[in-house]
């Protein structure tokens, strides 16, 4: 029950960790933290090799031409200075002729070696050879000159228009249309993929940071003695109801600024996102995902600030935390698998379990239309988690907030919850 001591036990957490510098630092650090590593990972992938010299052989010398004029057009060539020699040879030649390059690609004086048997115009097999061959963005453009030259070869000797041909090299543009109940059908790009990372990233930073801080709180005042003075003036479960419910507030008001960014930032005139990753946040969407936060926040906590109750210090605590950070871990892991999929039949059944909702649920919410009855059975049954574990917690918290020296045994820990209070 919430009554005036455990209010003043809260305004104490909230004084001590909102004006906190760490709390002022994270809630700013996390924003810029991914956008530097959006930042990082897009200049990773623009710095990619250069002056990388190619042999392209094939057993056909009538596509040497083809080749080289194609290639000689291709901005990933001109771009990256990418170097070609052509040739033409036989099976058995190119075999004999791949031993005496073997040194050089090993010495990467060449990067690799492009065969192209008479086969390719049947299949669309060709072979690589270097030190690296699986370099899936090599790969990628390599792919679109060779198959156009093939296709070209292919179609030589028949009847076919030139508008034709060029739409046998043309690939696929798939566009998605979202349909919901509203009555407009959207164009969707991959905004909503954004959203859904954004979201599953913020949610697990934040469980395991508020969660790890408020074990330590816990650690540091049973060390410390002060919480000996505390509870001459409130109960034990007076004072674990007043943290806890301190760290949630605080968490959720952290939360909320970081939610409150990406809708200013995406609702910005300042910024233009290109069309296929706009980012459609709804205010209802940003409610539910505070109030489930809200009430997960208070579950996992429990659990934080029980392990510190038991151990005298974070290293013996670690033991206890790793059960609590794999509830944590496991649903992060979900929500990144069905960012493909997010029908997925385990990706719903995580999206109300207890616990892993938390991180889930807004993550499906981002992709799809999730039914109302979901939204509200994930929050059911988080509430029921609480009440079933709060009593559990609170024995635990009990005896172990005012108990130092030996580290205690699960088992010893097992017979607190069996003492009648």
């Amino acid at each position: 029950m919430i009554n005036y001591r455990v209010l003043a036990v809260i305004k104490r957490e909230l004084k001590e960790r909102l004006f906190s510098k760490t709390f002022i630092v994270m809630t700013l650090l996390i924003p810029g933290l991914i956008v530097f590593m959006v930042g990082i990972q897009a200049l990773l992938y623009s710095t990619e090799s250069k002056n990388l010299k190619f042999e392209l052989i094939t057993e056909n010398p009538d596509l040497i031409s083809k080749f080289e004029d194609e290639f000689k057009h291709e901005n990933f060539v001109k771009n990256k200075n990418y170097r070609f020699v052509y040739s033409s040879m036989s099976r058995d030649e190119f075999n004999q002729y791949l031993k005496q390059k073997r040194e050089s690609i090993i010495e990467e004086k060449l990067t690799g070696i492009i065969f192209i048997p008479s086969t390719a115009m049947k299949d669309k097999k060709i072979e690589y050879y270097s030190k690296s061959p699986q370099n899936i963005s090599l790969s990628r453009e390599l792919e679109g000159p060779i198959n156009k030259v093939l296709i070209d070869a292919y179609f030589m000797n028949r009847t076919l228009t030139q508008e034709e041909l060029d739409f046998a090299r043309r690939g696929i543009d798939f566009a998605g249309f979202k349909v919901s109940k509203d009555e407009n059908i959207q164009k969707e790009g991959y905004g909503n993929l954004v959203l859904a990372y954004a979201f599953t990233f913020l949610l697990y930073i934040s469980l395991l940071l508020v969660g790890q801080t408020t074990m330590q709180s816990v650690i540091e005042e049973k060390g410390n003695r002060i919480v000996e003075i505390i509870l001459s003036s409130v109960s034990s479960r007076e004072l674990m109801t007043g943290k806890i419910l301190g760290a949630t507030i605080t968490g959720v008001v952290q939360m909320g600024i970081w939610l409150i960014t990406i809708m200013a930032v995406a609702s910005s005139a300042w910024l233009t996102l290109p069309e296929e990753i706009v980012l459609n946040i709804k205010p209802e969407v940003v409610i539910y995902i505070l109030t489930n936060f809200f009430i997960g926040l208070i579950l996992f906590i429990s659990l934080f600030a029980t392990v510190g109750a038991i151990f005298d210090n974070p290293q013996d605590a670690s033991s206890g935390t790793t059960p609590i950070i794999m509830l944590i871990i496991i649903p992060f892991f979900i929500s990144m698998s069905i960012m493909e999929n997010p029908n997925k039949p385990y990706a719903e059944i995580a999206s109300m379990f207890p616990f892993a909702s938390v991180i889930v649920m807004p993550a499906r919410m981002s992709l799809i239309d999730v039914p109302l009855w979901q939204l509200i059975t994930s929050i059911v049954l988080n509430v029921l988690t609480i009440v079933a574990i709060f009593p559990v917690a609170g024995k635990i918290y009990h005896v172990g907030i005012l108990r130092t020296g030996k580290k205690p045994k699960w088992s010893e820990v097992i017979k607190w919850i069996k003492y009648q209070y």
